[in-house]
């Protein structure tokens, strides 16, 4: 089945020694758009100086790079360890003026810096310098995050854009319902029902008959279990089983039926919402 998807573009701005992070990015965007694009009818897309700019003349390098690649984007990932960047004549470093003109245009900015340990010998000590105080006056600016290791990322990250999104983009199905009143004067459990998944609202009917309303959707090496009752819900060693069930834990998550315990996305509890929509399914 086809379907019509709007791009979100994700700006990957970073100096030239967290290549793994900029990688980890990447990756993490494409898991979003397996388990989201579809039901978002949204499309992550990763830009990078690198890969979405043309030479060009007449202006600053850096101050073409945003006219040509950062004006578009919709949302601005920025990763430090041990540098700055190299000054542009504007800005501490291209990195820096990106997150400016991206923060003054009123757009999300996502900043990560690295606690992974580095011997100071091996470093720019005063672009190291020039890093600690970036990092002191984002501090005192706004919320970033801080990570310990490529898995420390990757965690936080996956976690924090999956909130993000959700921030951005809301549900646009409803939003669109709503706007149209197709659900004016109805309760609002019904505009949930609307765009649960048939996995989803499965899951969703095994979980409140579970005396404590938990989700379990934990990822071990074997691969992703979604349990809920002492009942499995996928299909052991099957990629597209996995996707399935994880794209319903999130749609639950989404629409405020489940809310995460664990601040790791993976154990949810069922809210009152979420019984008062399984009630109305099981009354069908």
């Amino acid at each position: 089945m086809t379907y019509l998807a709007t791009a979100y573009k994700v700006m990957i701005a970073s100096p030239g020694d967290v290549d793994s992070e900029r990688g980890l990015v990447r990756q993490i965007l494409q898991q979003w758009n397996d388990v989201n694009s579809e039901d978002k009818k949204t499309v992550l897309m990763p830009i990078g100086w690198e890969t979405h700019s043309a030479p060009a003349m007449g202006d600053r390098a850096q101050s073409i790079i945003n006219k040509q690649v950062l004006s578009d984007c919709d949302l601005l990932v920025a990763v430090f360890w041990t540098r700055l960047g190299t000054p542009t004549g504007q800005s501490l470093s291209g990195t820096v003026e990106e997150i400016e003109e991206h923060i003054t245009a009123g757009k999300p900015a996502m900043i990560y810096f690295s606690n992974t340990p580095v011997h100071l010998d091996s470093v720019d000590l005063d672009q190291y310098k020039a890093l600690k105080d970036f990092q002191d006056y984002c501090k005192n600016s706004g919320l970033i995050e801080y990570y310990d290791s490529l898995l420390d990322f990757q965690e936080k990250f996956s976690r924090q854009l999956a909130i993000t999104m959700i921030k951005e983009l809301g549900t646009p199905q409803i939003n669109n319902l709503i706007s149209n009143n197709i659900f004016e004067n109805t309760n609002p459990t019904i505009s949930a029902i609307s765009v649960l998944s048939e996995e989803a609202k499965t899951l969703l009917l095994e979980a409140v008959k579970d005396k404590n309303g938990i989700i379990l959707k934990v990822r071990t090496g074997s691969g992703l279990t979604v349990q809920t009752n002492e009942v499995v819900f996928v299909d052991e060693g099957n990629p597209r089983s996995e996707a399935t069930w994880e794209k319903a834990v999130n749609l639950l998550a989404n629409e405020g039926l489940i809310i995460d315990q664990s601040y790791k996305g993976e154990v949810f509890r069922v809210t009152a919402d979420g019984y008062e929509v399984a009630d109305k399914l099981s009354s069908k």
